[in-house]
This record gives C-alpha cells, sequence and structure tokens, in this order.
C-alpha cells in the first residue's frame, strides 16, 4: 500500500511539474493563440472602425472646399481613403491618423496603388496627441463622444478659417457653419456637418 501511495504521489508531481512547464512555454510562446490574446494591451479607442462610403467621402471634401494647397488631417484614418482620394482628385497633402497598425498598413498599401505615397502619410497614434497645427482641413468620422472630447483641442490648435468636417455626428454647443444631408444606398442619408474654425464659437470652448 505504501509503494503505491508513494506511486501516485510521484505521478502527482510529474502532472505539476509538466503543467507548469506547459504554461512556462505558453507564456513566451507567441504561436499560443490563447496567451496570444491576453498579452495583446487594449489600446484606447474612441470609435470602433467604419468605413465612409465613397459617395461620402466625395462630399466631404466638397464641403472642405479641398484644393492642391490643402493639408488634410484624417483623425480615425482606417484604410486611409479620404486622404488618398484627396490627394489622387485634388492632388492635396493628407495626414491619416489611425491606431490599428493593420489599418495603417493597409492604407499605405492603398496610396502605393494609386501612386499618391509622395502626398500621403499614415501615422499609428492616438488621435489625442497628434499636433493638429499645421491643418487646414481635418476630417473626423468617430462619434459625438469623441467629438466633443477632441473639440478643445481642434479649438486651440487649428488657425483661424480651418475647416473640420464630421461625418454623421455634432459637436453640441458648436453650431456648424453648414450641414449636409446625403443620400447613400446603403444606409438611406448621412450628415455632414462643416466647421470653420473662429466662426460660431461654443458656449463652452
Amino acid at each position: 500500500m505504501r509503494r503505491a501511495v508513494r506511486f501516485c504521489t510521484g505521478g502527482v508531481m510529474i502532472l505539476v511539474m509538466a503543467l507548469l512547464v506547459w504554461i512556462s512555454g505558453c507564456s513566451g510562446g507567441r504561436g499560443n493563440p490563447v496567451t496570444s490574446a491576453l498579452r495583446q494591451p487594449t489600446a484606447p479607442s474612441l470609435a470602433p472602425y467604419v468605413a465612409t462610403p465613397e459617395g461620402v467621402v466625395d462630399e466631404m471634401l466638397r464641403m472642405a472646399e479641398v484644393g492642391k494647397d490643402d493639408l488634410i488631417y484624417d483623425l480615425g484614418s482606417g484604410d486611409g481613403r479620404i486622404v488618398i482620394e484627396a490627394a489622387r482628385r485634388y492632388g492635396a497633402r493628407g495626414v491619416g491618423v489611425e491606431l490599428d497598425p493593420e489599418l495603417v498598413q493597409r492604407a499605405r498599401d492603398n496610396a502605393r496603388q494609386v501612386n499618391v505615397s509622395h502626398l500621403v502619410e499614415f501615422r499609428q497614434q492616438d488621435v489625442m496627441t497628434v499636433d493638429l497645427s499645421p491643418a487646414s482641413v481635418v476630417t473626423l468620422y468617430l462619434s459625438r463622444a469623441a467629438n466633443l472630447k477632441l473639440r478643445p483641442r481642434l479649438l486651440d490648435q487649428l488657425r483661424p478659417s480651418t475647416r473640420v468636417v464630421s461625418h454623421e455626428f455634432d459637436m453640441g454647443d458648436w453650431r456648424p457653419d453648414a450641414v449636409l444631408r446625403v443620400r447613400d444606398e446603403d444606409a438611406g442619408f448621412r450628415t455632414l456637418f462643416l466647421w470653420r474654425i473662429g466662426r460660431n464659437p461654443p458656449l463652452q470652448a
């Protein structure tokens, strides 16, 4: 009986040691999908990625009166379609700011495919840390809460007459200079808002 007890105890010890080795290997192994998912940091995001329809992109650029002398900052740029289209159609320069590294790479690839890489750049960065002062146009498709969070930075950093265009979401008591309803085949109507820095300042900046 005692020998059997010793055998069982030794077997349990071996199983425990094997389990510890396996856990240790998984914690350092990049190939394990469970531990890889656990190790990935949860990055702050102001809004989930939803692509802007091409027709809406066109209207946003028209609304902002984009020209070849403009520098567009697209905050939450996704696959880069807004700054790429501004570069392709108007010769404008653009900076896309996006938190997701896969979307940043996709945007760079998209820019190369239409030969506008010399006019645009894409940064993997939190939009709340970006220096916006060089921009003459800022485009947004985030959320109302994100817009309100960004609003003080827009008002503090952007120069007078800089145009800000938001797809779908307003900025509280900051009254827009223009509102445009755009028909979209998939979602009915989309709403676009335009502000010019220095006009119609909000009640609480």
